[in-house]
């Protein structure tokens, strides 16, 4: 498998405001068949998960700044990028290679056959692992990791709208097949098929 792919440099400033974007966010779970672009998916992945300080701040918030979300990128139809599962660094901004092939039949197949997952040139798969927040928080750990799902979910709708793309929170899969997609050691919370409309 390839060594580590790099994305391009997001782009600190949009087409339009953050007041548009919220009033124009919606659901949207049919896509054309265009091919995604990098600069698309990297503006994509470091909106859930980018690094906006040298000490490691990110996108979105954290409890007590462990990090405990990983990003998994489902490409299937992305100019410049193989087919596969990869996984996002935000330190180097990069996709490291997890599995090759188009996995999206599976995906949607793990999402209890829900036609977007399967439709869209790509999808991401927001996970944790549930340990780095235990071992601080213990039982209020999984509380910490939904917010911080809900706020990596926003942050990617809220980017996609300001991209001209559609997307969907899916939460509705089973959680072993998903686990089985990405990596056995994170807990999969919510799938984001993304597409232009």
């Amino acid at each position: 498998m390839a060594g580590m792919i790099n994305l391009p440099e997001p782009s600190l400033k949009g087409e339009i405001s953050i007041e548009e974007t919220l009033a124009s966010r919606r659901s949207i779970r049919s896509y054309s068949d265009r091919a995604l672009t990098m600069d698309e998916i990297s503006q994509i992945l470091w909106s859930a998960q980018g690094i906006t300080a040298d000490w490691g701040a990110r996108t979105a918030p954290s409890a007590g700044g462990l990090f405990p979300m990983r990003i998994y990128l489902v490409a299937g139809k992305a100019e410049n990028l193989n087919p596969g599962v990869y996984l996002y660094d935000p330190h180097n901004n990069a996709l490291k290679p997890v599995r090759d092939g188009d996995y999206r039949g599976q995906l949607m197949s793990a999402s209890l056959n829900q036609g977007c997952v399967g439709s869209a040139p790509i999808s991401i798969i927001i996970t944790a692992i549930p340990s780095i927040t235990e071992a601080r928080y213990g039982n209020r750990s999984m509380r910490y990791i939904d917010n911080e799902a809900g706020s990596i979910s926003q942050n990617v709708y809220l980017q996609c709208e300001a991209l001209g793309l559609g997307t969907v929170v899916i939460g509705a899969f089973n959680d072993d097949q998903v686990a089985e997609i990405c990596s056995p050691d994170v807990s999969p919370r919510l799938i984001m098929p993304i597409g232009a409309r």
